[in-house]
């Protein structure tokens, strides 16, 4: 297989949406896929998540959400980084390098690692380390999600597709919805 590098990105609607669609073909197809979720973690039961709700009954899906919760129990959004944010960061790295390393997945999607780097949770040094790392043995197909791309990150994958904006309903005011956004 000639494994290759995606990424989704952009500051509209629908980065997770695309990559876990991918992670769907791919398990239809017998795939091992494990999916690093970065800075998209969950209080005790709380799922914020639906569709890991379903992706975590799949045999050949594993799915390592990392970062802190965010959404606060009166339902808003907990903005900024602690110090607790960093670590989960930083773990959330050191797990994908081991995933790399082990090769035992065919898709392995970081999803929201650029967003990681635009709320500065870690450097852009450090997505370019991963990729360097994946290409002394490209075992499986890579997947990176978030906001922000870089030329010198451009330059270094092999499909870039960006997700943009025209139009939003959150832009006047609907929360997020059960089994559409969340």
């Amino acid at each position: 297989m000639n494994n290759k590098i995606h990424i989704y990105y952009g500051n509209g609607k629908g980065k997770t949406t695309a990559v876990t669609g991918l992670a769907v073909r791919g398990l239809g197809a017998g795939f091992q896929v494990t999916i690093v979720y970065f800075d998209k973690g969950h209080k005790d039961e709380k799922e914020h998540y639906s569709e890991r709700i379903i992706l975590r009954s799949i045999k050949n899906c594993t799915l390592i959400p990392t970062g802190c919760e965010r959404i606060l129990d009166n339902g808003t959004f907990r903005f900024g980084n602690t110090e607790e944010d960093f670590n989960e960061a930083n773990r959330a790295l050191s797990i994908v390098k081991q995933q790399i390393q082990q090769g035992n997945q065919n898709i392995l999607i970081l999803d929201e690692i650029l967003a990681a780097v635009a709320y500065k949770l870690i450097k852009k040094t450090d997505v370019m380390e991963i990729l360097d790392l994946y290409d002394k043995n490209r075992t499986c197909e890579l997947v990176l999600s978030g906001h922000k791309v870089w030329q010198e990150l451009i330059n270094r994958v092999d499909l870039v597709t960006q997700v943009k904006k025209i139009k939003h309903y959150y832009d006047q005011g609907v929360m997020a919805r059960l089994g559409i956004d969340i």
